[in-house]
């Protein structure tokens, strides 16, 4: 009988696969060849990004939410663009895999004369969960779906009309992170179509009940800021997206309390020692010292001033043959 317990234990740890046996592991367990990415230096990741992101996807994968290979990693507190600019990891350890790639921390919002939480393009001194805000807000996230929408047209290289279709991976989160859905807070291409107009194409198949549909002006923002969002180059987003088919998780550092204790340390002007709290030095000396802003308090303010800077196009517009 004990003999049957074990080939029965033997066969279902076969069957679960890879991403189920790194459950059993401790999180302090990281394996030597990726032990070897771990620091602050170009392509690197940092330790307290690294653990936390495996135990998140240890965590996801033994309650049997996660079975993709694969889990995310990003760390908001890097400069966005130089060398030590790539800082959204992909992490495959069944094949040992390790890649580091650029992306965009959310640009926040400067309400004059009542509050100011925008961030300059190389660091983010600011992040919070409210709606509207605009801000990363790090925590845990589990990926959803995958919608591909239609943008509209735009003049290529060619000078020709070309189609702008951008996927949209939906993340959710939970905690502080929860309202991710709300926020419509997910990863997608830094790619956009601005100074929208309307134009008359009656056989296009993505024309509105007028017979028209929307050409604009191709924007590739990759290098600067999102609306919150994970946003990546055209080429990395062709690479990762397609790895988030089956969930997975996103770990996004820094959380409200490393940025509280990070804010205490910089006021008390503590020396920094390696037991003190995680910041790139490059981006802390920039920002002086970051800030979180919750939702209890930001949102009752874009309540009252939220203005777009570029409202939606409407579906039904109407323009002339």
């Amino acid at each position: 009988m004990h003999l049957i317990r074990s080939l029965c234990l033997i066969g279902t740890i076969a069957v679960w696969g890879t991403a189920a046996s790194l459950a059993t592991e401790q999180p302090s367990d990281i394996p030597a060849w990726l032990r070897s990415r771990i620091g602050e230096g170009e392509g690197q990741i940092a330790r307290v990004v690294l653990q936390r992101a495996r135990a998140l996807y240890l965590k996801k994968v033994a309650t049997g939410v996660v079975k993709n290979p694969c889990y995310f990693a990003m760390d908001a507190t890097r400069p966005n663009g130089g060398r030590l600019g790539k800082r959204f990891y992909t992490i495959c350890e069944a094949d040992r895999s390790f890649r580091a790639v650029s992306t965009g921390h959310g640009s926040g919002r400067n309400i004059k004369g009542v509050a100011n939480f925008a961030n300059g393009k190389e660091c983010a001194k600011n992040f919070g969960n409210a709606l509207d805000s605009y801000l990363t807000t790090g925590g845990a996230y589990v990926t959803a779906e995958t919608r591909t929408l239609f943008k509209g047209y735009y003049r290529n290289s060619a000078k020709q009309d070309a189609v702008l279709m951008r996927s949209f991976v939906q993340f959710d989160g939970e905690g502080e992170t929860a309202n991710a859905r709300e926020r419509d807070i997910g990863g997608h291409a830094a790619v956009l179509l601005r100074q929208i107009r309307f134009r008359w194409m009656p056989r296009s198949p993505y024309a509105n009940e007028n017979g028209c549909v929307p050409v604009g002006t191709l924007e590739d923002y990759a290098g600067g800021r999102s609306n919150g969002c994970t946003s990546w180059s055209r080429s990395d987003a062709e690479q990762i997206i397609p790895l988030l088919k089956d969930p997975t998780t996103v770990y996004i550092y820094p959380e409200s309390q490393d940025i509280k204790a990070v804010a205490q340390a910089v006021s008390a002007r503590r020396p920094h020692l390696s037991n003190s709290p995680y910041w790139n030095a490059v981006c802390l000396k920039q920002i002086g010292a970051p800030k979180f802003w919750s939702r209890e308090l930001l949102e009752p303010i874009l309540a009252r001033y939220h203005r777009d800077p570029e409202p939606a196009p409407s579906r039904a517009a109407v323009c002339k043959p």
